[in-house]
């Protein structure tokens, strides 16, 4: 009984761990970087803010999509993990 028990619990964990990838998709919007986005989201996006994005994306920080703006469009595969979704860019227009 208690190795059934484990091997369920195993096979719920990489359930869990595996992420849920959904057929090929577009998003359009602006590009934003999390860390500033998350903080002060009313100064953090467009012109004024675009040196310190490029920054941070150089950096290797986290990067968002910001869909209610209308300025680029990026193609790729979106997935899901851990409650959060996201897209594997494969394209940029």
């Amino acid at each position: 009984m208690r190795r059934r028990a484990v091997v369920l619990a195993v096979a719920a964990a990489t359930m869990l761990s595996t992420p849920i990838v959904r057929a090929a998709d577009t998003v359009t919007g602006e590009v934003v970087d999390l860390s500033c986005y998350l903080s002060h989201p009313e100064t953090s996006k467009g012109a004024s803010h675009k040196k310190c994005a490029e920054t941070c994306a150089k950096k290797g920080y986290a990067a968002a999509i910001d869909s209610a703006a209308k300025t680029i469009t990026v193609e790729g595969r979106k997935v899901a993990q851990g409650g959060l979704n996201g897209i594997v860019v494969e394209s940029v227009k």
